[in-house]
């Protein structure tokens, strides 16, 4: 029997991938235990001491500590020739991974099942081929590149504003959440139960639609809001001036919105110049994302309006009015966490990919 080795050392980022494989909800529970075997004879635990904390043997925790002394973490590896054989002929998994991409005429896209017989193998051996190597075919994931020629100038003004905003200043981040529909559903839906989630029917009457005003509080979360049957320019002009009430006259505003025509119409922007303490700052074209108000539309759109059923507008208008009380009454702001360069430098791969199959 080989000698136990008394110490290991490792460098701080080894280390330190040892404590997350140790930690590792997705790792497997033979790449877990060899990590945790790894870190707590680097925190100068005995074999013994190992083994018996994590119910094992002495022999199995020597066996890991000799091939992370001999070869770091490529030691905690299986060696190659273990284990059963694939049953899957090599050729077979590449065009199961190559093809993937490449759907039959006619359709856009494999499933397992259309996949495995194409391959001629079962569904459950593509499910697990395209698992280990990361393949959805089944997802499918919107996006938009904006072709702003001032994309970077824009992006970098609104992400400014989040990162460090002005002194003796409120941003304000404002945008109109148009067709609010007051969908009333045919039938009523069974509430919550176990093992079953809520329902709804699938149809439903059409009672009208509302247009909802929303200006968020960069800072605190707060939102000054307005609901109006249009949104044109008209609306939007009431909006701002009730902003201008609502707010502290002795504070400069900085409004982030998008390019919508209605925020540049000729009468917005001559009363805009009549109030200079407003300042407006456009998101690039096709880059709604950046402005933070559409994520407090997207929780109003999860929390009131889908799961909803609304006999009429003003029905619509009393759920949409009592959430927002609930939400100012203990606001709570979004934080922008997100690096500038890291977006932008996906940004650019996203272009080369798309100039790629472009090419192609």
């Amino acid at each position: 029997m080989a000698s136990q080795i008394r110490h290991l050392e490792a460098a701080p980022e080894v280390a330190q991938e040892l404590r997350r494989r140790s930690r590792s909800t997705t790792a497997s529970a033979r790449d877990r235990e060899r990590a945790t075997i790894i870190v707590l004879r680097l925190e100068g635990i005995g074999v013994d001491a190992v083994a018996k904390r994590l119910h094992t043997t002495p022999k199995r925790v020597s066996l890991w500590s000799r091939r992370f002394a001999a070869a770091g973490l490529a030691g905690l590896d299986d060696q190659p020739g273990r284990g059963r054989k694939p049953s899957i002929p090599q050729a077979k998994v590449a065009q199961v991974i190559t093809e993937a991409t490449r759907p039959l005429a006619g359709r856009k896209r494999w499933s397992v099942r259309s996949m495995g017989r194409h391959a001629g193998i079962s569904a459950s051996s593509v499910q697990r081929i395209w698992s280990s190597n990361d393949l959805k075919p089944h997802r499918i994931k919107t996006f938009k590149l904006s072709n702003d020629p001032r994309f970077e100038e824009k992006f970098w003004d609104v992400i400014g504003l989040y990162l460090d905003p002005p002194a003796k200043a409120l941003v304000l981040c404002c945008d109109e959440k148009s067709q609010c529909q007051a969908l009333e559903r045919t039938q009523l839906g069974l509430p919550l139960a176990p093992k079953r989630p809520p329902t709804m029917t699938h149809d439903y009457v059409r009672h009208g639609t509302v247009t909802l005003f929303a200006a968020l509080e960069q800072l605190t979360g707060r939102l000054i809001t307005r609901t109006e049957a249009c949104h044109t320019h008209v609306e939007w002009l009431r909006f701002l001036k009730q902003i201008d009430r609502e707010t502290p006259h002795q504070l400069a505003l900085h409004l982030i919105a998008d390019n919508y025509a209605t925020h540049k119409h000729p009468k917005v922007r001559a009363w805009l110049q009549r109030h200079p303490r407003f300042t407006m700052h456009f998101t690039p074209t096709s880059s709604s994302w950046l402005n933070m108000v559409e994520r407090f539309f997207a929780d109003l759109t999860g929390d009131v309006i889908r799961a909803g059923s609304f006999t009429s507008v003003r029905d619509l208008v009393r759920d949409i009015n009592t959430y927002l009380a609930a939400r100012n009454a203990a606001p709570k702001p979004y934080v922008w966490k997100a690096s500038g360069a890291e977006i932008l430098a996906k940004i650019r791969r996203a272009r080369i990919a798309l100039a790629a199959v472009q090419a192609a």
